[in-house]
């Protein structure tokens, strides 16, 4: 992490032509160029964290009594809202991952889920909280046919999952180009590609105002707590590990290779889809061609940065969170470009998922990791 923000300096630093302008006379006078470049840096940095985390000027004032708490909370409320449905596609992918599957459509799943949801949302008008059960069921079973599919042709034909799921991103982002626009799904009254809006007894509860953030970064916290069971405690978590680490010794041992992949699939597709009922039913309202944004394939760097871990994969979605958010702020106060984020969160999954490169950056001997190793392992 440390590495990507220096890298991202130096990218700040090129970005401005003022700052650039500086360099041309660094020899005669260098102190230009150096405080320049600092003040941009430093200005920038601190607008990314506090429109990830808070501003000190706003909490001041809230406790002086000319701020409310909402202001205060608003950054954090952004980072919780951006990261809620990462937890579930990045969970989704590290899922498949531990079971040996390359789970790749949890874009394609994510827009079922998102489809799913909405139309359930505004359709059947039920009591509140059953209408809200109801849609996120909706999004899961959505999320989980599409995982289904990968998952039965892989049992079936040994047809690639990487493959079968990257066309199925495909088909789902057309379907839902195509839905948007149909008579009983379009808002009325509407001609752009938007359908109606979601019931308000199928909204996720938030505390409203400017705080954007809503149930679903709780209902991300508990599917984690079940997701790190299931990896760990239950039965079925370990035949997938069984399966992911070596398929033939698996099927040697009396374990279904076919069942595990099918199941494991669907599980993982379930909670894409439930990344997409999330952002629909909390955040969107409505469905659009753009409604699940990049939440799927995010979900995929979050799952390598947590290292298909689910707590390490929760933390990673709060971290691009923190950037994405972070981010808007740092584009609108320092006018540095919200692409730079995204370098910066390729960056840190760079140097995070390839620890060998760090180590020779740093010239770290493997001898000395390996020792410590022996070491704790004989202790």
């Amino acid at each position: 992490m440390v590495l990507a923000v220096l890298i991202g300096a130096v990218l700040i630093v090129v970005s401005d032509a003022d700052v650039l302008a500086k360099f041309g006379y660094f020899t005669a006078r260098p102190s230009d160029a150096l405080d320049a470049s600092w003040v941009l840096i430093s200005t920038a940095y601190g607008d990314l964290l506090k429109g990830a985390l808070g501003d000190p000027q706003v909490f001041s004032a809230w406790f002086a009594g000319t701020a409310t708490w909402q202001q205060a909370f608003t950054p954090l409320s952004e980072t919780l809202t951006y990261a809620a449905p990462l937890v579930f596609t990045g969970l989704s992918v590290a899922l498949a991952f531990r079971g040996g599957l390359f789970n790749i459509g949890a874009q394609g799943q994510a827009v079922l889920g998102c489809i799913a949801a909405g139309v359930a949302g505004f359709t059947f008008g039920l009591p509140i909280v059953l209408n809200l059960i109801v849609a996120i069921v909706a999004g899961i079973l959505g999320g989980a046919l599409w995982g289904f599919i990968p998952g039965f042709l892989k049992a079936r034909t040994g047809a690639h999952e990487v493959i079968t799921t990257i066309m199925l991103n495909y088909t789902a982002g057309l379907f839902l180009s195509w839905l948007v626009i149909q008579k009983g799904i379009q808002a009325p009254g509407r001609t752009d590609a938007i359908s109606k809006a979601v019931a308000d007894s199928a909204m996720l509860p938030s505390p409203g105002g400017v705080l954007r953030v809503h149930f679903g970064i709780i209902l991300a916290v508990l599917v984690t707590v079940g997701v790190a069971w299931l990896l760990n405690r239950s039965a079925f978590g370990f035949e997938l590990r069984a399966v992911g680490s070596n398929p033939h010794a698996a099927k040697t041992a009396g374990i279904s290779v076919s069942r595990t992949y099918v199941l494991l699939m669907a599980i993982a597709g379930g909670l894409a889809g439930l990344g997409g009922a999330t952002q629909v039913l909390g955040t969107a309202h409505a469905l659009t061609p753009s409604v699940a944004g990049n939440i799927g394939f995010d979900g995929l760097l979050v799952a390598l940065l947590g290292r298909n871990r689910p707590w390490s994969t929760f933390f990673a979605a709060l971290l691009f969170g923190a950037l994405r958010a972070g981010g808007n702020r740092m584009q609108s106060f320092s006018g540095i470009s919200l692409e730079l984020v995204t370098v910066l969160q390729a960056l840190i999954v760079i140097f995070i998922a390839a620890p060998a490169l760090v180590k020779a950056i740093f010239r770290l001997r493997a001898a000395r990791a390996a020792g410590l190793g022996a070491s704790l392992a004989k202790g």
